[in-house]
């Protein structure tokens, strides 16, 4: 049986990312792109899938997983009686893509066992296999994959197996890359040594780029690396997890393909990103994002893009994979891709606008691609739409959805000012006012004493909570504030935070869990709100629920367990939103304010 899905670490090269689990076993890997079919999918299968396994033989050992420090280099130990041994993994960064494993004999002489066990096309493809100058090829029509090793090789079943003994400190190491691109001989012990070095300083040179120096400053670098780790280097691009399938529920159908890129889950990124002082990353994906709104004649944005821009995300199911822990249909593509979800905007122009403050002032074809989506914004915001959580029982008017239009407009605005750039400003206030008495009128709910998920609705939404984190209310409104106490008693368990009341919204069966993202809203407000001292509280219990090497999937179960698409980025984003407004709350409580960072005056660190 696959590792629980908390039971796994990642590595990548900003082109694609593998799972590593507990067991030392690489159980989810797509080659060579974050959305190309898989290689290994154990995970989703454990009989189907494939898997690149690679374990010291130990009776009982302990395993343990961590990486090394500020990179995404992830060590995996094994420790008995017996003795201790070592892997460590890693993607090479550069122009030539590798997938390295290193065993290494820590105390003690060491017999290891690897078999690599490739079932490419999402395991639905045949593959030849041969031995070609001491390597093993993998070969389909369309894929052809080489396994280089520094230890012998041989093929068992179309696989590339080996058992090999390690003297203390001796190491042995295996090289995973496209035939096309590697070389037909055996591993060189020096070039993954050398490979190794420049992998972990690279990661290192990144990671000290942040300005951020508050509290929790591992767990917000450790978030930054994992939103790192799922950016295009190629394309600039960020896929809101770099997996499919992992389920929502147990047993149930929300197993969806979370490697796309999402405007709402990418814009995010950019803000946590600028608070960090990455801009790279962040104007990167701006111009991503303005090559997307050229494109874009009528100003309606679709609300995910493949990692290149392209638009064709037709869902599949897999029906051959059974699924983790059963959970079917495993799905590819999403078939949410057409839908009608307007709070996108509104997450576009804050990123927008950030970035032109912080990073990258908006270029003249950019502002023409924004002001045609604001004009589209104007016109049509009072239509129902699927929403946030990309609900399949139908459009409604969703709160969520009206409050990011009112943001998008009100970015633009302030854009356009500031910049004195060309806008119809006055439509554009127009709709804004408009928005925002709307929602005061139809969303409030006198008798319960709180903003509503969906127009005259009586159940409450966590999407409720970014309303005093887009500056949409003060977060000491009195009805901002009856609405936090209402969510806090309907939608929170302890530290723990539903995504709405209302469970058939959706359109579909099966009891979800609750959503990390959520959780951290709810701790942002509770310090905005004036409650520091709990939200600091519930924002380290939250800490708890990270598995062993800090990152989340989207849900946690009934049990504290991970669910749905891991790591997740929307989750690890809001996490740092968390920990930056908390660390500057705390700072002002207990000491005088902390001096600017990396040249962004802490009042601007802000919209």
């Amino acid at each position: 049986m696959a590792e629980p899905i908390e039971n796994h670490g990642i590595v990548g090269d900003l082109r694609t990312a593998a799972l590593v689990g507990l067991d030392g076993t690489v159980d989810f890997l797509c080659w060579p792109r974050f959305d190309s079919p898989s290689v290994f999918a154990s995970l989703l299968d454990d009989e189907k899938g494939g898997h690149f396994a690679l374990a010291p033989v130990l009776n009982g050992a302990r395993h343990r997983q961590l990486y090394l420090p500020d990179t995404n280099v992830l060590l995996t130990r094994f420790l008995s009686k017996e003795g201790v041994a070592e892997i460590s993994d890693y993607m090479a960064l550069g122009p030539t893509q590798r997938l390295v494993r290193r065993a290494k004999a820590i105390r003690g002489s060491r017999d290891f066992c690897m078999r690599c066990a490739p079932r490419l096309d999402y395991a639905r493809a045949q593959h030849a296999v041969r031995e070609e100058e001491g390597t093993i090829v993998f070969e389909t029509p369309g894929r052809s994959l080489r396994l280089r090793a520094t230890v012998p090789l041989r093929i068992e079943g179309g696989d590339a197996v080996a058992e090999f003994t390690l003297a203390p400190n001796e190491s042995a190491a295996f090289v995973l890359e496209d035939a096309a691109h590697g070389h037909a001989l055996p591993a060189d012990p020096m070039e993954v040594a050398e490979c190794f070095k420049h992998t972990a300083d690279s990661w290192r040179a990144w990671s000290a780029r942040s300005t951020y120096r508050g509290r929790w400053r591992d767990t917000v670098n450790r978030s930054a690396l994992a939103l790192k780790l799922m950016t295009s280097a190629e394309h600039g691009s960020i896929v809101a997890a770099p997996t499919f399938g992992l389920p929502e529920t147990i047993g149930g159908v929300r197993n969806w393909d979370y490697r796309f890129t999402w405007i709402r889950d990418a814009a995010f990124t950019v803000y946590a990103f600028l608070r960090l002082g990455h801009t790279a990353e962040a104007n990167a994906f701006m111009r991503w994002l303005a090559a997307r709104e050229k494109e874009c004649t009528d100003g309606r944005l679709e609300l995910m893009y493949g990692l290149d821009g392209h638009r064709e995300l037709e869902e599949t199911i897999l029906p051959h994979l059974s699924g983790y822990a059963g959970s079917s249909p495993v799905r590819i593509g999403n078939g949410a891709e057409g839908q009608l979800q307007l709070d996108i905007y509104g997450e576009l122009m804050d990123a927008a606008y950030l970035s032109d403050k912080f990073g990258e002032q908006i270029s003249h074809e950019a502002w023409r691609g924004i002001t045609r989506s604001m004009n589209w914004v104007a016109a049509n915001w009072e239509q129902p739409d699927e929403g946030i959580w990309e609900v399949r029982g139908g459009r409604r008017h969703f709160l969520h959805s009206r409050l990011m239009c009112w943001v998008a407009l009100d970015r633009a605005i302030r854009l356009a000012f500031k910049r004195s750039l060309p806008a119809p400003v006055a439509e554009w206030l127009a709709a804004r006012d408009a928005i925002y008495d709307d929602i005061h009128t139809n969303f409030w709910n006198e008798g319960i004493g709180a903003f509503v998920q969906s127009k005259h609705g009586e159940t409450l939404d966590a999407a409720c909570l970014l309303m005093p984190l887009m500056r949409f209310i003060s977060p000491t409104d009195p009805r901002w504030l009856s609405t936090l106490k209402a969510v806090g008693e309907r939608l929170v368990d302890d530290s723990l935070v539903r995504r709405y009341e209302d469970s058939s919204v959706d359109g579909l069966d099966g009891v979800e869990g609750s959503f990390n993202m959520c959780s951290f809203w709810y701790v942002e407000c509770l310090a905005r709100a004036g409650d520091v001292k709990m939200a600091r509280f519930l924002f380290e219990k939250m800490l708890g629920y990270a598995n062993h090497l800090g990152l989340y999937a989207e849900e946690l179960g009934p049990a504290g367990e991970h669910l749905g698409n891991f790591p997740q980025a929307f989750t690890h984003l809001a996490l740092i939103s968390a920990a930056h407004y908390l660390d500057r709350a705390l700072t002002a409580q207990e000491g005088p304010p902390r001096q600017p960072v990396g040249g962004m005056p802490i009042a601007e660190a802000e919209l």
